[in-house]
């Protein structure tokens, strides 16, 4: 095992190193799934900022601006394409990052999307979609990464999680079914990973500027209604999940497991 990563702990800081060391993600490689723009995009670039080899990916074709932004770093990057509600498409990336890249030390599970409709005409195909991206390739993605870093005896596996982790939200059933699945298997994998060597969270977002929460925001009544519960005064930017994600992929999250980090601004304070 690699210093810093063994389940038995960080090791004292050497007389070269400082505390912020612990936050490096300096010869590590990462998969951050739905990194062409949004959560993903800022999480990825932060990676690259932080010292990682970044695979980015996007459902209909590799995300080419995400990546040069990571080159500009200096860092390696490669940039997959691929719809992860297709099982062979799971293996297929983390496959690529580990031939390109040399390894997957870190998995980000943020490939989403949204259906809105009531729920008693929520259609079937709908839910089967939300499912199959939101949910399911969580699964997938986190069993094919998983075996390299358990064979290796260490790992870092964030999941993207939601406010409707916690609660039921209005007009999106599929959606939060699968991001409560989300939190619960991010502890089930926690359970069983821990012991490892390998650390399994997620990051619930609030709202967020982002594609997703653009029918929100261009609904006056609702977006009045979600600012005004935001004790932070505003909607969230990507970037603010940067230093969230980085924490939980580096070492300095080392005993932190099964854990949902909640960045909302306050929302769930309300």
């Amino acid at each position: 095992m690699r210093r810093g990563t063994s389940r038995k702990g960080l090791q004292p800081l050497t007389s070269q190193e400082t505390f912020l060391d612990r936050f490096s993600l300096k010869g590590k490689s990462a998969l951050v799934t739905g990194s062409s723009r949004g959560l993903g995009a800022a999480i990825a670039v932060a990676f690259g900022e932080a010292g990682a080899n970044v695979a980015v990916h996007a459902s209909s074709a590799p995300p080419a601006a995400t990546q040069q932004k990571l080159l500009a770093l200096g860092v390696k990057s490669i940039a997959l394409a691929g719809d992860v509600g297709d099982a062979a498409v799971c293996a297929r990336l983390v496959e690529e990052t580990v031939q390109q890249l040399g390894a997957i030390d870190i998995l980000v599970n943020n490939a989403g999307i949204i259906r809105r409709a009531p729920a008693a005409d929520h259609s079937e195909e709908d839910w089967k979609a939300v499912i199959d991206v939101d949910l399911t390739s969580v699964f997938r993605l986190t069993q094919h990464a998983g075996r390299h870093m358990l064979a290796r005896g260490s790992g870092k596996i964030i999941n993207i999680a939601s406010l409707l982790t916690f609660q039921g939200g209005i007009l999106v059933p599929s959606y939060a079914a699968a991001k409560g699945g989300v939190g619960q298997l991010t502890k089930a994998f926690a359970n069983e990973w821990a012991s490892k060597g390998v650390n399994v969270n997620a990051i619930a977002p609030g709202y967020m500027d982002t594609d997703n929460t653009e029918a929100l925001r261009n609904n006056p009544e609702r977006a009045r209604q979600i600012l005004e519960r935001i004790p932070a005064g505003r909607w969230g930017k990507p970037e603010d999940l940067a230093g969230a994600a980085v924490f939980l992929a580096s070492p300095a999250s080392n005993y932190v497991h099964g854990h949902i980090l909640v960045v909302d601004g306050g929302w769930l304070n309300r």
